[in-house]
């Protein structure tokens, strides 16, 4: 996934918090609330779990797209976005996890 398309879905997101809840599946999920929103990215992570462990190439790439549609989703409804990830993504990149789970533990931020 390019990160024109994580922007165009970003703006898509957006756009569909202020649609009608009855003509849009996304406005929808924002209408019902954040528990709505959590249970259906619970619901794709764990098909996404499931079709990794099954191993069908197909349904990985499937469900985990569903997985990170609902995150973007999810991130909407906090008033956030990819880009905010996509940030942090990039921060982590070349650290190893034990250096970045080891500067979070000294910041007093273990609980993550």
């Amino acid at each position: 996934m390019s990160d024109e398309i994580l922007r165009r879905l970003d703006e898509v997101l957006e756009a569909r918090r202020a649609a009608d809840p009855q003509q849009s599946y996304v406005a929808g999920l924002h209408a019902a609330g954040i528990d709505r929103i959590l249970r259906k990215v619970g619901e794709e992570c764990t098909e996404t779990v499931i079709a990794a462990k099954n191993g069908n190439r197909d349904d990985i790439v499937y469900e985990t797209a569903d997985l990170w549609f609902h995150s973007l989703v999810m991130l909407s409804h906090c008033g956030l976005d990819s880009e905010a990830v996509l940030a942090e993504l990039e921060r982590r990149f070349g650290l190893s996890g034990v250096t970045e789970k080891a500067a979070r533990d000294n910041k007093g931020d273990s609980a993550r």
